[in-house]
């Protein structure tokens, strides 16, 4: 087995055509063809299901598909590192839940590195699809957060990924809402004050969702509930139906725009849990890439700041 068959595996994955797989490898599809029968025949596995159509991973190629992610990638790492200058474009990938400050931190760290060496990737996406980009090795660093509710869960789940948690930052919950918005003069907001107007949150999907919320607080039985699933509905839900958000508070005014404010959340004596541990995940024991070590240098520096 060599890195550059697991390399056709990965394109061959991405692409789902032995053809145009061929053509991006610049290999000629009898030799491609034969490079995978015979990494299929040394492992013991079928890797891929072949059919006039192009080609999916079999039940085996899922399993051994991350693996050879993360092969390829601490392999590029080592080579970054300790080899000599290349002129293969690196890939470099974050996932994160919907937070402002991870892209803001993204974007600060492009335009200091440059695209000229690296294919840059950010995703904002559902807690799980966090979490499963980063095991697979699609994604380098993940962005998320602990709670004191979705704490056990959420390392559970990260165990069984081979995945740790790096804590950032610790912060009280925050009610974001519209500048319009009829509470937002106030100098704090209990929860019985926000019952007339809908809750807004990102929508998870699958059973015990809950505890993958990206908004604190998430067992509460709101009154009004209205769910989606990226950042620029939820803001004009904001405007035009005077929704809120409970969240960490850190918000970049420069991405998400001067018309929206954070407000304390006043928990009171019957709501707990309102603490939030916002952190990154990466794979255990992995050797994180230059850029890695960058943008999570970008991260804190923003974090600083904002707390400063």
């Amino acid at each position: 087995m060599t890195i550059q068959q697991l390399k056709y595996v990965i394109t061959i994955t991405e692409i789902g055509s032995l053809n145009k797989a061929s053509e991006i490898l610049y290999v000629a599809q009898p030799s491609l063809t034969s490079a995978i029968q015979e990494l299929e025949k040394e492992l013991g596995i079928t890797i891929f299901y072949r059919s006039g159509r192009g080609v999916t991973l079999t039940s085996d190629g899922e399993e051994f598909i991350q693996h050879a992610r993360l092969l390829v990638q601490q392999y590029e790492h080592l080579m970054e590192k300790y080899g000599k200058n290349g002129k293969l474009k690196k890939k470099f990938g974050v996932s994160a839940q919907h937070y402002s400050f991870a892209v803001k931190s993204f974007v600060e760290m492009v335009k200091e590195f440059g695209t000229s060496e690296y294919e840059f990737a950010i995703r904002e996406t559902r807690t799980m699809d966090v979490i499963d980009a980063v095991s697979s090795g699609k994604s380098e660093i993940g962005i998320l957060y602990f709670s004191d509710f979705n704490r056990k869960v959420m390392a559970k789940n990260l165990r069984i990924h081979q995945l740790e948690f790096v804590p950032l930052v610790e912060c009280d919950a925050y009610v974001y809402l519209w500048k319009g918005h009829p509470l937002a003069g106030k100098s704090s907001i209990r929860l019985e004050e926000l019952d007339i107007y809908p809750c807004l949150s990102f929508e998870q999907g699958g059973s015990g969702s809950f505890y993958f919320a990206e908004e604190i607080l998430s067992t509460i039985e709101y009154p009004r509930m209205i769910k989606a699933t990226d950042r620029a509905t939820m803001l004009n839900l904001m405007i035009g139906l005077n929704g809120y958000m409970l969240c960490s508070g850190i918000i970049c005014e420069e991405l998400n725009g001067s018309d929206f404010v954070t407000i304390p959340f006043e928990a009171g004596k019957d709501v707990t849990g309102s603490r939030m541990e916002i952190g990154y995940i990466v794979k255990k024991n992995m050797i994180l890439s230059k850029m890695a070590g960058l943008y999570i240098d970008k991260l804190k520096e923003y974090l600083k700041l904002y707390h400063a």
